[in-house]
C-alpha cells in the first residue's frame, strides 16, 4: 500500500471518529434536557423562556459542531490554494524577469531574494519564495548547470562569466549562447577560472596572459 493511500485512510478514520464524538456529545446534551423538536415548537409559541433558551443553545451548539467539523475537514483534506500569480515579464534589456505586484515593474531574476526590496510590496523578498531557493522559484527564472545540483538565475546565463563553475552556462548547445562575444569583450579560451570563451577588453595588453593563445597580448588592442 502506498504511503499516500495510507495517509488518506488515516485521515478518514480520524475524521470519522471526530464526527462520531461530536454527534454523541450533542445528542447526550439534548437528551438531558428536553426533546429538541418539542422544545423548538414551544419556543415558537413563547410558552417558556427557559425552554426557548434551551432551544437557542441547542441550535448554537449544533452550529459550533458543524463549524468545528468544517475546520477539521479543511485541515485534513487541505484548503484549496489560490492559483499562482503570473510573474513572467520582460526586463528593460529584453530578458526574462520577475513582475512585481504593481504589474508594471519588471526586475532581473538575480535581484530576487538578495535582501533588497526591489518591489515596493516586497514581493521579490517573499519569505515563502526565498526560504529554500530555487525550489519555490518559477522554473523560467532558473538555469540548471551541467552539474544538476548547481543552479543560477536565468539572467546570469550568457553573461561571459563562469557562474556555473564549469562554463556550462556560457558554452555548448545547452546554454545556447550567441557564438560571438558582446561588445567590450575579446573572444578567446580564458586561462582564468572566472571567464570561459570571452574576456573583458580591458584585460588586453596589460602584460599578463589571460588567453591560452596569448591573443590578449599580441592581437587584441587595448581600448583606452
Amino acid at each position: 500500500m502506498s504511503s499516500s493511500l495510507e495517509s488518506v485512510i488515516v485521515q478518514s478514520n480520524i475524521l470519522f471518529i471526530f464526527i462520531n464524538i461530536i454527534i454523541c456529545l450533542w445528542l447526550s446534551w439534548v437528551k438531558s434536557t428536553f426533546l429538541f423538536l418539542d422544545c423548538c415548537l414551544e419556543c415558537c409559541g413563547c410558552h417558556c423562556c427557559s425552554r426557548r433558551t434551551i432551544c437557542v443553545a441547542s441550535v448554537v451548539l449544533l452550529c459550533i459542531a458543524l463549524t468545528v467539523i468544517g475546520v477539521v475537514l479543511a485541515l485534513l483534506l487541505g484548503i484549496p490554494k489560490q492559483p499562482p500569480v503570473n510573474r513572467l515579464c520582460r526586463t528593460e534589456k529584453n530578458g526574462t524577469g520577475f513582475l512585481c505586484d504593481d504589474r508594471v515593474t519588471c526586475i532581473p531574476p538575480s535581484d530576487l531574494c538578495d535582501g533588497v526590496l526591489n518591489c515596493l510590496s516586497g514581493a521579490d523578498e517573499d519569505s515563502t519564495m526565498c526560504i529554500d531557493l530555487p525550489i519555490h522559484l518559477p522554473g523560467y527564472l532558473v538555469f540548471r548547470c551541467g552539474n544538476p545540483s548547481n543552479w543560477i538565475f536565468i539572467d546570469q546565463k550568457c553573461n561571459h562569466i563562469n557562474d556555473c563553475a564549469d562554463c556550462s552556462d556560457e558554452i555548448g548547445t545547452y546554454a545556447a549562447c550567441p557564438l560571438s562575444c558582446s561588445m567590450g569583450w575579446w573572444p578567446c579560451s580564458s586561462v582564468e577560472f572566472q571567464y570561459c570563451d570571452c574576456i573583458p577588453h580591458s584585460l588586453c595588453q596589460d602584460g599578463q596572459q589571460h588567453c591560452h593563445d596569448w591573443s590578449d597580448e599580441y592581437i587584441c588592442t587595448k581600448i583606452s
